[in-house]
């Protein structure tokens, strides 16, 4: 909306960056799923049949038992920087993949979304450049576009961002980019990773060009068959700015995620905190903290990788069968909640979801996806909140739309 769009009998008058605020394509989607029968693959949600309920209710039995020293604490308001303990999690965490920080370093955030909110209001000005790979997180672009930047996409392969072509990108701006933003592992939404010497390229040219990298991290602990590489971070920490979340391997619900930053942009972060929500919920904090103890994740998140992988092979195996002489790609993720597919030449996956929905299944088209040139084929699955006879039923009647729309 433009200020101009608001009836003329209000007093209000927007500003005009909020011009740049856009409804989410996938919360609008998820509005047609809630119809009776429609078999949901749009949302990026966590199967909530790995949320930990138990460990959360006997802690949050705990953090409020009588007789708790913590009771009235976590009910009180809090430090803006989150709860030492959980920030001291996570930076001992970080260190088991390599990345050596500070507890100083890490803010904790109202999930990771947060985290993107805030780093753009502290590091992007009207008509900055920033880049992104092709395509990207549609979250991302919904934070960075109310501050007015420039964003720029960099051409990308079933690998990630290109090299060359991020250089080629670079020697042709007459600005340096504030930084360049990339999900390396499980993208949303393609579902991709960045392997070890594609990280190492793409970082060789960052270090070259001192161009900082956003890195964001909220499905690398899903592999299924093996860990993802080391993080950015740990091969250039003063070069990056890494967002976490505890969404995908407990609840998001609990809304927690946390940005670890340099220290030279710590304070502007925590300033841009502060003035956003004071802090993040020092309840869900605690209780948080409390199921983390004993190595609680240990034990929980293989069996999210078990469900999860055991969905992405149905969802596999099902577009092997069902699409069968049908001119459709599509990715084979090692870990997260996404697969991309393709559509035949001259299909329009927008245009197409109608028929989908009547026939009783619903995707998120690709489009939003990208900043510029959208690829209008594409589309994005989410395998891991249905069963394996969804998944059967739910590619099946795809197959069938795209095959109609074929003949």
């Amino acid at each position: 909306m433009n200020p101009t769009d608001m009836k003329t009998t209000t007093p209000w008058h927007l500003a005009r960056r909020a011009a740049g605020m856009n409804p989410s394509a996938i919360r609008e989607i998820l509005k047609i799923t809630e119809r009776p029968g429609i078999l949901n693959f749009a949302g990026g949600l966590p199967s909530p049949d790995t949320f930990p309920v138990e460990a959360m209710r006997a802690a949050c039995a705990t953090v409020l038992g009588e007789g708790s020293a913590i009771a009235r604490p976590a009910l009180q308001y809090a430090a803006s920087e989150g709860l030492a303990e959980l920030r001291q999690w996570v930076a001992a965490e970080m260190a088991t993949h390599g990345a050596q920080v500070s507890p100083d370093q890490v803010l904790i955030t109202t999930g990771s979304q947060q985290g993107l909110d805030l780093i753009a209001k502290v590091l992007i000005d009207e008509g900055a450049p920033v880049l992104v790979e092709t395509p990207t997180y549609l979250g991302a672009l919904q934070a960075f576009m109310p501050m007015q930047p420039a964003i720029a996409s960099v051409a990308s392969d079933d690998q990630g961002v290109q090299p060359e072509a991020l250089r080629a990108q670079l020697a042709s701006m007459s600005e340096p980019p504030r930084f360049m933003y990339l999900l390396p592992n499980f993208q949303n939404p393609t579902g991709r990773t960045m392997p070890e010497a594609r990280r190492q390229a793409v970082l060789a040219v960052c270090r070259e060009k001192g161009l900082p990298i956003v890195e964001d991290n909220p499905y690398g602990e899903l592999w299924f068959d093996q860990p993802t590489p080391a993080p950015l971070l740990a091969r250039w920490p003063e070069g990056v700015i890494y967002l976490g979340s505890f969404s995908k391997i407990l609840a998001p619900g609990l809304r927690l995620g946390y940005v670890i930053a340099p220290p030279e942009l710590y304070p502007k972060l925590l300033q841009a905190k502060q003035a956003a929500d004071l802090h993040t919920p020092g309840f869900n904090q605690r209780v948080v903290v409390e199921v983390l103890k004993n190595d609680f994740l240990l034990r929980h998140v293989p069996g999210i990788r078990a469900l999860y992988k055991s969905q992405r092979d149905a969802m596999l195996d099902a577009l092997e069968q069902h699409m069968a002489g049908l001119d459709v790609q599509w990715t084979q993720p090692q870990g997260g909640m996404f697969v991309w597919l393709r559509l035949p030449e001259g299909l329009d996956a927008q245009a197409l979801l109608p028929q989908a929905v009547e026939a009783g299944m619903a995707y998120v088209p690709g489009a939003p996806f990208y900043a510029h040139e959208p690829d209008r084929r594409t589309l994005r699955l989410s395998f891991v909140t249905s069963t394996t006879a969804q998944i059967e039923q739910g590619m099946a009647a795809l197959a069938r739309v795209v095959r109609q729309a074929v003949s």
